[in-house]
């Protein structure tokens, strides 16, 4: 091929690329809906929003297997509190948890995580029984156990799940009706009332929405 030829073949592989990155580009739109960010923000020194984020942290689930925040690194995942002896909002809440995991039954990106409020009665066999009873998926849904204070901490300060002062101490309490949405980067993304169905039902949405959200990030 002589000097000539390549002087003229140049250009047209340039154009042959620019079309090629167009397509692509136009096959990877940007989602028409993005959730919003939950919980305070602050800003870097570049000026860039930091978004409240889910702090460490270690329980024990229903298998007696210790779970860690690296446990859900890089997923999308639901979040409650509850107590299996709940007479009330409980078993509600856990009907309508079942609707999430039958939605994503084969999501592997989307967990559960499902903490007690009342450690000293739900034990790890406890849990494991009201695990059953609701038909959890295993590494789907956790139901998880712990130190008192520790769960409530999680709770307050890293779900922002409860308004309420407290040290997770003996009078302390936690009754709350809402779950929490968080994405794979650990911050907060919605909040759904867990004995709604159609709140529940915009929940599923909500995630679908996410996984789009996600999908697209992972192409930028």
């Amino acid at each position: 091929m002589n000097l000539k030829s390549i002087k003229y073949i140049a250009p047209s592989l340039l154009i042959v690329g620019l079309i090629i990155a167009f397509f692509l580009k136009k096959e990877n739109p940007k989602p028409i809906t993005i959730l919003p960010f939950y919980g305070p923000k602050t800003y870097s020194a570049k000026k860039d929003t930091v978004y409240h984020s889910i702090m460490a942290f270690s329980f024990t689930d229903q298998y007696g297997r210790e779970i860690t925040n690296q446990t859900t690194e890089g997923k999308i995942y639901v979040v409650d509190y509850f107590f299996t002896t709940c007479k009330s909002i409980c078993p509600i809440m856990s009907s309508q948890m079942e609707r999430v995991q039958e939605a994503f039954k084969n999501e592997s990106r989307v967990v559960i995580l499902s903490h007690t409020v009342d450690p000293e009665e739900d034990s790890v066999e406890v849990l494991m029984n009201y695990a059953t009873e609701h038909k959890a998926i295993k590494d789907k849904w956790y139901f998880l156990t712990g130190d008192k204070p520790t769960l409530y901490e999680q709770a307050r300060k890293s779900y922002l799940l409860d308004a309420e002062e407290g040290n997770g101490g003996e009078e302390d309490f936690i009754h709350t009706d809402k779950f929490a949405l968080v994405d794979w980067n650990k911050r907060i993304r919605g909040y759904y009332v867990g004995t709604d169905s159609a709140d529940v039902a915009k929940l599923i949405v909500d995630i679908k929405t996410l996984i789009k959200e996600w999908e697209w990030k992972q192409r930028e």
